[in-house]
């Protein structure tokens, strides 16, 4: 059983972390952290300066060349007691998460599971780093490899998974011996402070993680990124900013990792398991309100099928309980601000507009907090914004193809390659539809593709980069060569 609300949100840290010790801006500068469900502040948490940003590093800088030298057992063995005290704090973790961003208290919990999972999965890693040993071709020397930390991180993540997004950086970058500075969403910055709390609690010493919130992302980061010390910057989130991230990195050469943007396709063919299909639209839509780039942005259904598949989508979808997400029994929370729920909305309307029909839902629910009704429409116009932008809610748009070749070439219509989904009962349509989707993942008869022992990442302006799996840690590791004459 977890704390209270109350108690809760008083335990939680509100001040930045750096250098082993939790302070104050240094101009005593606050931000707060909202409720979307009802509009209420629910904390003040610091918001850190150009100086603040500056320290942080400082102490990552000082820090990284004993922690890359401490042994991969001890940090694998921080990771491991780290997962535990997340999985034992799973009400608290998850009940902080529900109150600042939205999410339904199960769907929240659910987060937990996954993000804790990879801390488990990056301390098995830690002790897995390895290089190799060979003979030169011509016989005259020896070849040997070694990996080694890329070293001071700056890890930027979003505010639509607050723990998950923390932990599958972090972890690695612990596994790997690498110092970090961590830079919170400031819409969701608690569940990032109580995560760094449980890590300190698993023995990460001063200077290795250090935590900055602020208001001033931009103007905090910037000095950050451009500062020659630096070597690694991860960031999730948008590709607009990712762009302009990629841009401040230019002149450093620093290691990059990037997830960003989507527009998911979710095919239905005509030999696809209507049933399974539909379950798999509820997973790959409504997984976090909507609110995640692999969510399904656009619906391709077969002409043979897209009544029925609309029909009985429509139906899942309208029977959904939208309500706040601390209370029991609701299936879908608020969106995470006003401005979100503006921006679903508008495309919403102008896909109506253009001759779209609404099968269930279509606008926001009256009251409190920043709620849109679950929505389902049909006729898409394929000019239409919703076809080509990201939605980040709770909202389906489908149309219809005749033909694997068409499907095929509308999915890959998008300037982003995050994920694809695409169902079917003929295994050598969905082999050659895997090879042909310009995606970094592909979900086949499945609408949850995510998963801390797979690689997660997307191609073209989904980013670069993957986060998971093996290649996980490699992310943060360095390949140094030696030539040894025998």
């Amino acid at each position: 059983m977890g704390m209270t609300q109350s108690a809760l949100l008083q335990a939680v840290p509100k001040g930045l972390y750096i250098d082993g010790t939790w302070r104050a801006a240094s101009d005593g500068a606050t931000l707060p952290v909202d409720d979307p469900a009802t509009g209420k502040i629910l904390a003040h948490v610091a918001s850190a300066t150009v100086a603040d940003g500056k320290a942080a590093l400082d102490a990552a800088v000082a820090a990284q060349h004993t922690w890359a030298r401490t042994a991969p057992r001890d940090r694998g063995e921080i990771l491991r007691r780290a997962y535990e005290a997340i999985v034992a704090r799973t009400d608290d973790f998850a009940m902080l998460m529900t109150l600042e961003m939205g999410k339904p208290l199960a769907e929240a919990r659910g987060e937990v599971a996954y993000g804790a999972e990879f801390f488990r999965w990056f301390s098995e890693e830690a002790v897995r780093i390895h290089g190799r040993y060979a003979v030169s071709p011509n016989g005259a020397t020896r070849l040997m490899t070694m990996k080694q930390p890329v070293g001071p991180t700056l890890m930027i993540t979003p505010w639509n998974f607050p723990l998950a997004m923390g932990t599958r950086k972090i972890g690695p970058a612990i596994a790997a011996g690498c110092t970090m500075v961590v830079k919170p969403a400031a819409q969701t910055p608690l569940t990032m402070l109580l995560l760094t709390e449980v890590l300190i609690e698993c023995g990460v010493p001063a200077g290795v993680l250090n935590v900055v919130t602020t208001a001033h992302t931009g103007a905090v980061m910037e000095p950050i990124i451009r500062d020659p010390r630096l070597r690694k910057l991860t960031f999730t989130g948008s590709t607009e900013v990712g762009q302009r991230l990629v841009a401040q990195s230019a002149d450093s050469l620093l290691r990059l990792s990037m997830e960003l943007g989507g527009n998911a396709p979710f095919i239905v063919f005509e030999d696809a398991d209507l049933d399974r299909a539909v379950d798999g639209a509820m997973l790959a839509k409504m997984r976090n309100i909507g609110e995640a780039c692999t969510a399904a942005n656009r619906f391709l259904v077969h002409e043979s099928v897209a009544e029925e598949f609309g029909r009985r989508f429509a139906e899942r979808m309208g029977a959904l309980t939208v309500g706040k997400g601390t209370v029991k029994g609701i299936d879908v929370g608020p969106l995470v601000d006003k401005k979100a729920r503006d921006s679903v909305d508008a495309l919403v309307q102008e896909a109506v507009a253009g001759g779209a029909t609404v099968l269930t839902g279509g606008g926001p629910l009256p009251g409190k907090g920043w709620f849109y009704a679950p929505t389902v429409i049909t006729n898409v116009p394929t000019n239409a914004r919703i076809a080509v932008e990201e939605i980040f809610g709770p909202v389906a748009p489908i149309s219809t193809f005749a033909t694997e070749a068409e499907a095929i070439a509308r999915a890959n219509d998008t300037a982003y390659g995050l994920v694809a989904y695409a169902f079917t009962r003929d295994l050598a349509r969905a082999l050659r539809v895997s090879e042909e989707l310009e995606f970094g993942m592909v979900g086949i008869n499945q609408g949850v593709v995510s998963n801390p022992a797979a690689p997660f990442g997307g191609v073209k302006a989904s980013g670069f980069g993957r986060e998971g799996g093996f290649e996980g840690i490699d992310e943060y590791l360095e390949v140094k060569y030696v030539g040894i004459a025998p």
